[in-house]
């Protein structure tokens, strides 16, 4: 992983570079004012990786999808199984 120091100039004027950069070579900016430091530029996978990795829970969830091939689900799959759930919620509290 590579870390560049870019001016708050050159992060303005060529950001559309510096956001494919992040991206696909996972390159760190720091942007500068002035000489100081002011805000860190990275790739959300970079990101979720070394800022905020998932939690245990959240791992587990998503490899249990993935063995059951719930990781593939299409929008109107997953507000299908929403609904389902939410359905079947209500008939148990109309229950008690």
């Amino acid at each position: 992983m590579v870390t560049k120091t870019v001016s708050a100039l050159t992060a303005r004027t060529q950001f559309g570079q510096i956001m494919q950069r992040a991206k696909q070579k996972d390159e760190r900016f720091i942007v500068d004012r002035r000489g100081e430091p002011q805000v860190v530029i990275l790739s959300i996978r970079d990101y979720i990786n070394a800022i905020a990795p998932a939690s245990v829970i959240a791992q587990s969830m998503r490899k249990s999808a993935k063995r059951k091939g719930l990781n593939r689900l299409t929008m109107r799959q997953i507000n299908s199984e929403i609904r389902a759930v939410r359905k079947e919620a209500s008939k148990k509290r109309k229950k008690k």
